[in-house]
């Protein structure tokens, strides 16, 4: 600890006289893309920090797609170690998802084709190796990804990269006594952006689009300017709102990323500084006074980092003439949203975050999503293609949870029963749940579906995640032999259908294999299954099943060969 505090003693007085320019990561455009992962050194203090990046030392580029487009993008392993590559907040496919199941062994490429079904907003990659996420986003493996589209296109916005468009990956760090990152850390007492410490940008006297990603392993930040001024926020995680937002303070949790549009057309020759308002925050969230809620609810460590509770710069902007075509007016419109409505509603899931401990220490988790820890071989709901659902989220921990799920965006219904405002209002892949707090979306599972590959869900708190705070599900078609590999020889007959107290498999040509029939309700979860069948005709007895639908998979060993829907009836 002694070591660490004189190191932050350091940084203030070598920050006191030393500003570097914000490193800008390098565009990448086009239809097929090349992420070489590799291990490199990045200077700090003037020594060198091991990191990990894609085609450089940390981070990587951006990666620019065209909503309409087929790309392929080769993830090339040269890190020495297993790695995923999850491509945060796209609409694609689960095996073209990148979660913990798709390790990409050391030396190998992963190479992914998928067509880009997505609003134009700012999304981002990074790794998603089960244990091992925190660890390898804190040495610097992440990137963003800039979707754009039609109507976006068709708008009056900055949109000149790296001039009037400018990317802000800002994470938080703590270094050792050699001057490598520590991992799982509450000394997290420094802020890079894109890379770089101790930041400065040149803007121009116009209207500037900053595009921010909260890439942090568990800081929020409350952003906002040094003169208070007001900003427009125009874009959520999944695209565009309605129109832009006029506040002075934005809060940002682990993944979430937002757009702002600011105006620096009368501040030429003037610097000020993009901070986050930390000594704002309430208590039970990461990098406020108090992290939990609760007397005596602590993390280790956290009350001598200097950035907790209190405000602080990210980056100094030293305004510069303006270009010679700037954008000078903000739209008053952006695009149109018809999100679901509730009431049009499949099914409506809980999901309750708990702390496994008791107690002061209950802060430190691990903690359990509905009681269960993450185990790869469990598949905690099968949700069925099409599916329109509503998802509440309880926290019951002292601490706030950033809520993150794979392939689709949502829409928050409600925060403690209230509806959402301005920037919670658009499209969403992750949101911050308070301690004692209950958030509920609404959201529609199209497009993709598998038996065998699942999406995640989770805590982007990456030392929650690691630690088990995570589910993973599958979307199934029932109705469909196209996810798997059908049978051509097993022919299978339930009859009656809706039935009350039993029904038969019948298989009218013989199987030559043991079966397994799983049987699911309307949540996805399995209720009931057969093992090891191989008889022409099987008793499906209805036992303590309640009354309603209920959908069936047929498997033998891994593989799927048929599927089907049922009704119970009084």
């Amino acid at each position: 600890m002694k070591n660490i505090l004189l190191l932050f003693a350091l940084c203030i007085s070598f920050n006191a006289f030393s500003q570097n320019p914000l490193r800008i990561p390098t565009p990448l455009y086009g239809n097929q893309f090349n992420l070489n992962l590799v291990m490199g050194f990045t200077p700090y203090f003037g020594q060198q920090t091991m990191t990990m990046g894609a085609n450089g030392s940390i981070l990587g580029p951006t990666l620019f797609l065209n909503q309409g487009d087929s790309v392929t993008i080769n993830v090339i392993n040269g890190l020495g170690h297993e790695t995923t590559m999850h491509w945060h907040g796209l609409h694609v496919s689960p095996e073209n998802d990148g979660g913990p199941h798709s390790v990409i062994p050391i030396g190998e490429t992963w190479s992914r084709t998928f067509k880009v079904m997505d609003w134009a907003s700012t999304y981002w990659y990074h790794p998603h190796l089960h244990m091992h996420t925190d660890e390898q986003v804190t040495q610097g493996l992440a990137g963003l990804i800039i979707v754009r589209d039609s109507i976006e296109a068709n708008l009056n916005l900055p949109r000149t990269y790296a001039v009037d468009d400018i990317p802000l990956i800002v994470q938080s760090r703590g270094f050792d006594s050699t001057n490598q990152f520590l991992v799982g850390t509450a000394a997290d007492s420094f802020i890079l952006v894109n890379g770089t410490m101790n930041p400065y940008i040149d803007a121009p006297s116009q209207i500037v689009r900053f595009r921010l990603l909260n890439g942090s392993s568990e800081r929020s930040y409350n952003f906002g300017f040094s003169d208070n001024r007001n900003f427009y926020v125009i874009g959520s995680d999944g695209g565009l709102l309605t129109a832009p937002v006029s506040l002075n303070r934005l809060k940002l949790s682990p993944g979430e990323r937002a757009e702002i549009l600011v105006d620096f057309g009368a501040n030429q020759g003037q610097t000020l500084y993009l901070m986050s308002y930390a000594a704002e925050f309430l208590n039970g969230i990461y990098g406020a006074a108090q992290p939990g809620m609760g007397a005596g609810q602590q993390i280790p460590g956290y009350n001598t980092n200097p950035l907790n509770g209190r405000n602080f710069n990210i980056l100094e902007i030293r305004v510069g003439a303006a270009t010679a075509n700037p954008v000078s007016t903000v739209p008053s419109s952006l695009v149109t949203h018809n999100p679901w409505t509730e009431g049009t509603e499949n099914i409506t899931r809980t999901l309750t975050f708990r702390s496994t401990v008791t107690g002061p220490t209950a802060i430190n988790g691990p903690f359990t999503i509905n009681n269960q820890a993450y185990d790869m071989d469990v598949i905690n709901y099968s949700i069925p293609l099409n599916n329109v659902e509503v998802w509440s989220l309880i926290n019951s921990s002292p601490i706030a949870h950033p809520f993150h799920i794979h392939d689709v965006q949502f829409y928050i219904l409600d925060i403690n029963g209230v509806a959402p405002q301005g920037y919670d209002a658009g499209r969403k892949d992750v949101v911050n749940v308070m301690p004692m707090q209950t958030v509920r979306f609404i959201t529609k599972f199209e497009d993709f579906s598998s038996d065998t590959m699942p999406y995640m869900y989770h805590c982007h708190l990456l030392t929650h995640e690691d630690d088990g705070m995570m589910g993973q599900f599958l979307v199934v078609n029932p109705n469909s032999g196209n996810n798997y590999d059908k049978e051509p020889n097993l022919k299978v007959n339930l009859f009656p259908n809706p039935f009350s107290d039993k029904a038969n498999f019948q298989f009218e040509t013989g199987t030559g294999q043991n079966l397994n029939i799983e049987i699911y309700n309307q949540l996805g979860i399995k209720v009931k299954s057969l093992q090891n069948v191989n008889e022409d005709n099987i008793a499906l007895e209805r036992g303590e099943l309640k009354v309603g639908n209920y959908y069936y998979l047929i498997r033998t060993g891994e593989k799927m060969l048929h599927s089907g829907i049922f009704t119970i009836i009084d």
